[in-house]
């Protein structure tokens, strides 16, 4: 298993085995340098041992995860939709609200978070009415 607290990137944890082609595509999208200079430290978790599990039970079973500002979720959500939009978990909060966030939008949420610039809870509320974080309008 892999040892979370070994790193201060954001893990981006793949749950849905069902589609490479998304899966890359993701990590493209997520990991890209933005027109201002920016991206996300982020790490890839792709290990099948994760497989079909909810991010409640990721923050349960995985050591080490409460470090970090919060959670990436490539689960089938995430690579069946068009947009492609990941699952976003408060690992302080682990039973509290959940948003997704498109990958192009990762960097905000994972910079801000990581280093407590933002609260969770202030994505969270930005996202659309379909729980969808696409940025600050």
């Amino acid at each position: 298993m892999d040892d979370m607290s070994t790193n201060d990137a954001t893990p981006v944890i793949r749950t849905d085995f069902t589609d490479d082609a998304a899966w890359k595509k993701i990590q493209r999208d997520v990991a890209a340098i933005n027109i201002m200079g920016f991206s996300a430290n982020v790490r890839f978790i792709d290990e099948r041992q994760y497989s079909g599990l909810t991010g409640q039970e990721l923050l349960q079973r995985v050591p080490g995860l409460s470090q970090y500002g919060c959670i990436f979720v490539a689960d089938a959500t995430a690579m069946s939709t068009v947009e492609h939009h990941l699952l976003v978990l408060d690992p302080s909060n682990p039973k509290g609200k959940t948003f997704r966030v498109i990958p192009s939008e990762a960097w905000g949420v994972e910079n801000n978070l990581s280093l407590a610039n933002m609260d969770y809870s202030e994505f969270a509320d930005s996202a659309d009415s379909d729980g969808v974080f696409r940025g600050f309008k």
